[in-house]
């Protein structure tokens, strides 16, 4: 799995990477075809926008998008987000020969 962070209009400083990629290394855990993760970075006037992609396996790319004041609450934002996406997905494929 591949984890790739850019900052736009923000230095992506070695602290904002480590915490990042220590937080985007766990979803996995909740759909294990995660193949890339790229997180983006920026900041617009006085908030900054993290928006992270996830690319997994026989399934459309997984798009989260937040703002936040605090760049690292945004991270975790995101996180959450994303896990109850990928939670939903593997729950919808899992149960889908059950049904009828």
């Amino acid at each position: 799995m591949e984890i790739t962070i850019t900052g736009r209009h923000v230095e992506a400083t070695d602290a904002i990477r480590r915490y990042c990629e220590s937080k985007l290394a766990k979803l996995p855990r909740y759909y294990d075809r995660v193949q890339m993760i790229q997180a983006i970075l920026d900041h617009i006037g006085n908030e900054y926008v993290v928006e992270v992609i996830v690319e997994a396996e026989h399934a459309k790319p997984f798009v989260c998008k937040t703002r936040n004041e605090d760049l690292y609450a945004g991270v975790d934002d995101v996180v959450d987000k994303l896990e109850r996406q990928l939670t939903d997905h593997k729950e919808k494929l899992r149960n889908r020969k059950h049904n009828g």
